[in-house]
């Protein structure tokens, strides 16, 4: 039964040449599970609020959104409310109250639901999730993966028809991030909840969902079966984020029933290339001269009588090197970078920069020519009304003429793509192309070590592959790179060194096709489908080559 019907819907934003929105046109069933995907900047978002009136963007709307056939615009306020349920990208941005059992019981007091009704409705939900044992703390006490989760019950206590999701997992690890993804299957599954999420990590979101719209340029340019759009977009650059076993498939230009899951990608190995097994990739290790940055038994935590954060770490970091950390949401990765950029400061050991401990770096020279980081939440580099602007005003503090500032601006734009985002002001971009033009800030000060936290968050895999070759190239004319991700496949494809953090100590420390061949759970899709068929395989085209030389032979 058709629970939403979206008809020949545009939108554009004040002030905008462009529209958002052309013409997309949709009809979800109830109990439908629908991820929608498509570039940075693509009109996802912007779709999605506009189906949760309250969040709906000022703008030029035409066409219709209906809900059980009504328009949206003309829902009562509870119905919208209770009926459809929207998750935010950052955990943060939605958590109102200190203690977890008022978050829950939040919405429904505002609805004036009888104390009785809330007690029991709580409880219920706590119940559910599992957070019971979490009922009574305080919000700020919970990591990034234990918030999002709250705000999922705090939506689901309310009892949605709709769920809406707006890249609910882009700040989880990859096991938190399952899970979570395993939550919103059960609810479909077992309360038959209509979902509809965006996301661009789509490895554990492809399988579970029956129907994938693919956005491109404010169009619906594929709404089917995961199967089907795996087939129809073989060619199209959106496929770079589509799960391991579609982009083998493809890659291979196979025919019949693609393959979304693990799973089925062995599968598809074992009776297709069954005589490949044993071949492995060539593993090398890159040798490098002149340490960048060096970090030798750092001890921090926050507070006098607070738990340690980091155990006594040690980290050398070379010129011409890129290193990646890994570890659990709120293990101590942020800390460390803050540690090795001077924000915060380590009570036992110490930190090199080409050979100065940071407190020989006067009058903030250690962020001149040498040092820049990039901070998890892009949104707070930005002071000025444009990015143009903000870029501008960091070029004349480093004291460069306006011709100057005028090449700059347009070498970093060119090189990530920004040219159409700099008179735009920060806060009307979406995440990802908040996030590249926060990377380009980044670059303006021709940095020789580089601190990138979550660099890859919210960004589509095209623009992720851009930033891979921009990486490179600075990693080719000696730049030092030191980051932190979630991102596995991502690392693997650019680290030459990475490590999981854990317990406040950096450990496994190794060559990435050595570090994730030693992995079960820290590891690629591309590995879970090789692993026994080929060795070292860690990357999808890894698996792609290998197939084909055994073909060829």
């Amino acid at each position: 039964m058709e629970i939403l019907h979206i008809q020949d819907l545009s939108f554009s934003y004040p002030k905008s040449k462009s529209k958002a929105l052309t013409h997309v046109s949709m009809t979800i069933n109830e109990g439908d599970f629908v991820v929608i995907c498509g570039e940075s900047g693509s009109g996802k978002t912007t779709l999605l609020k506009l189906i949760k009136k309250e969040l709906a963007p000022i703008g030029n709307k035409e066409g219709r959104i209906l809900y059980n056939g009504t328009e949206i615009d003309k829902l009562e306020q509870r119905v919208s409310a209770t009926d459809i349920g929207f998750v935010l990208q950052n955990p943060e941005s939605q958590i109102v109250t200190d203690k977890v059992w008022h978050e829950l019981a939040f919405g429904l007091e505002n609805l004036g639901v009888p104390a009785d009704i809330i007690r029991r409705r709580t409880a219920e939900t706590a119940s559910y999730f599992g957070i019971d044992d979490q009922y009574r703390q305080s919000t700020d006490s919970l990591s990034g993966g234990q918030k999002q989760l709250l705000n999922l019950a705090s939506v689901m206590v309310m009892q949605p028809r709709i769920l809406i999701l707006d890249e609910p997992t882009s700040q989880l690890d990859p096991i938190a991030s399952d899970e979570f993804i395993a939550t919103l299957k059960k609810l479909n599954d077992e309360l038959g909840i209509t979902i509809i999420l965006t996301e661009h990590r789509l490895e554990s979101v492809f399988p579970i969902t029956n129907k994938v719209a693919v956005m491109e340029k404010g169009r619906v340019i594929s709404f089917d079966s995961p199967r089907k759009v795996g087939n129809q977009l073989k060619h199209n650059k959106i496929s770079l984020g589509f799960p391991c076993a579609v982009r083998m498939f493809q890659g291979l230009d196979a025919s019949g029933e693609c393959p979304l899951t693990i799973k089925e990608g062995r599968d598809y190995l074992a009776s297709s290339f069954s005589q490949s097994k044993g071949k492995s990739v060539a593993v090398t290790d890159t040798s490098f001269d002149e340490t960048a940055l060096e970090a030798k038994d750092l001890w921090f935590r926050y507070e006098k009588r607070s738990a340690d954060i980091l155990r006594g770490v040690s980290i050398s970091l070379h010129k011409g090197e890129i290193y990646t950390t890994l570890g659990s949401t709120g293990v101590g990765k942020t800390t460390l970078l803050n540690v090795l950029s001077g924000i915060n400061r380590a009570y036992k050991g110490g930190v090199k920069v080409f050979g100065k401990k940071l407190s020989q770096y006067k009058n903030n020279s250690l962020y001149k020519d040498n040092l820049a980081l990039l901070p998890q939440n892009p949104a707070i580099v930005f002071t000025q009304d444009t990015v143009r602007e903000d870029y501008a005003k960091l070029l004349k503090a480093l004291g460069l003429a306006n011709q100057e500032i005028d090449e700059r601006i347009a070498d970093i734009s060119d090189k990530l793509g920004l040219s159409d985002l700099l008179d735009c002001h920060p806060s009307d971009l979406s995440g990802g192309e908040q996030q590249k033009c926060a990377i380009g800030k980044t670059l303006l000060s021709s940095p020789k070590i580089l601190l990138l936290d979550e660099p890859t968050k919210s960004i589509d895999a095209y623009a992720k592959q851009e930033l891979i070759g921009l990486l490179k190239g600075l990693k080719a004319s000696g730049m030092a790179v030191l980051i932190v991700s979630h991102d596995i496949e991502f690392a693997a494809q650019i680290s030459d060194k990475c490590a999981l953090f854990f317990d406040g100590e950096l450990i496994a420390q190794d060559e990435p096709h050595r570090f994730f061949s030693g992995n079960n759970y820290y590891t690629t899709a591309a590995y879970r489908i090789s692993r026994g068929f080929f060795e070292n395989a860690v990357l999808t085209d890894e698996i792609i080559t290998l197939c084909k030389e055994n073909y060829d032979d």
